[in-house]
């Protein structure tokens, strides 16, 4: 699998968006912190993308920030991301507790400026995420994957959250996408979905393209619309007309695109209790006190009792065992 992601690199030509020598962030979706495969990307993957950069670039970081349900550092345990950094001498980021600089959005959508992380207005972005159903946005993956390098209260944009995901595009878009879809994630997604295994690697210098191919292999291009890639593509920022985009496989040859069936995102418990409070009166006491503590305790118990007494861990085992992937997460010794 490593030398699968090296090769997907090489196809989509990755050093005709990443400069030699330049110091480059590394953002794998970490956002989860009961482990579940497909819901955060895998190791291989990012080792794959390691390994392809060390020596020419002159420094990697991999970065990740805290979100209000998620311990960030204890998912970077779980995901043994941390041995991947130890491993191969990477800097670890959290953002969250690094200094953050207020960037303006030329055409805004919605927000005429984003708070981004100062290391990220000096560095070169390689998006990493994994290929998922989301309840809000359809799907994430390449461009959903750097709402994860926004401040902790990125959650009060969730009612426009195509609109920002465009406006952060425009300050923010990754210079070259690598996406696992080894394990994807399919249903509830972004945390509460179904892994499903789906034995491949994407890779494109166009964060929009990559999305919409994505969308095409989940089967979901067609049946849905996903705003936040047509207000990106609309932008100047990506494509997405299905027909101007090449899919080619490792040795640059056109191939077909692989099409799954994947069941759909609804809101789950967590989510539609969020939606409907944010359309009440008590919306900015519900998500701008204290308040909002206990919102994010119950949200975790929900989490926790879907996780251990319902169905999540026996999805994750499954995942485990039954993937050619399992040993990553499972064994000690180098690869």
């Amino acid at each position: 699998m490593i030398a699968a992601v090296g090769d997907a690199m090489e196809a989509a030509r990755f050093r005709d968006f990443i400069p030699e020598g330049t110091e480059v962030c590394l953002k794998p979706n970490l956002g989860w912190d009961l482990f579940l495969p497909g819901a955060v990307t895998s190791p291989l993957v990012v080792e794959g993308v390691v390994r392809k950069l060390q020596g020419y670039v002159s420094k990697l970081y991999m970065v990740e920030a805290d979100q209000v349900l998620v311990d960030i550092e204890k998912s970077f345990r779980q995901t043994r991301m941390d041995r991947i950094c130890e491993r191969y001498g990477i800097e670890w980021v959290n953002l969250s507790k690094t200094p953050f600089v207020q960037v303006p959005v030329p055409n805004a959508l919605e927000v005429e400026s984003i708070p981004l992380p100062e290391i990220l207005t000096r560095t070169t972005l390689v998006t990493i995420p994994v290929m998922k159903t989301h309840g809000k946005t359809v799907l994430t993956g390449a461009i959903k994957n750097q709402w994860g390098c926004l401040p902790t209260f990125r959650h009060n944009y969730h009612p426009v959250v195509n609109e920002v995901l465009r406006d952060l595009t425009s300050v923010l878009r990754p210079a070259f996408a690598v996406m696992d879809a080894t394990v994807a994630l399919e249903g509830n997604g972004p945390k509460s979905g179904r892994p499903r295994i789906c034995n491949l690697v994407l890779a494109s210098g166009d964060p929009v393209a990559i999305d919409t191919i994505a969308g095409e292999v989940m089967g979901l291009l067609g049946r849905f619309e996903v705003p936040h890639l047509q207000y990106c593509a609309e932008a100047g920022l990506g494509v997405h007309d299905r027909n101007a985009i090449d899919v080619l496989d490792s040795d640059r040859q056109p191939r077909e695109t692989p099409r799954f069936d994947f069941q759909t995102a609804e809101h789950n418990a967590v989510s539609w209790v969020e939606t409907v409070l944010r359309k009440t009166g008590i919306r900015k006491l519900v998500f701008e006190t204290k308040l909002l503590d206990v919102m994010c305790w119950g949200a975790k118990v929900w989490y926790f009792i879907w996780y251990y007494l319902v169905k999540g861990r026996r999805l994750r085992d499954t995942a485990i065992s039954e993937s050619p992937y399992g040993a990553q997460w499972t064994k000690d010794e180098p690869r």
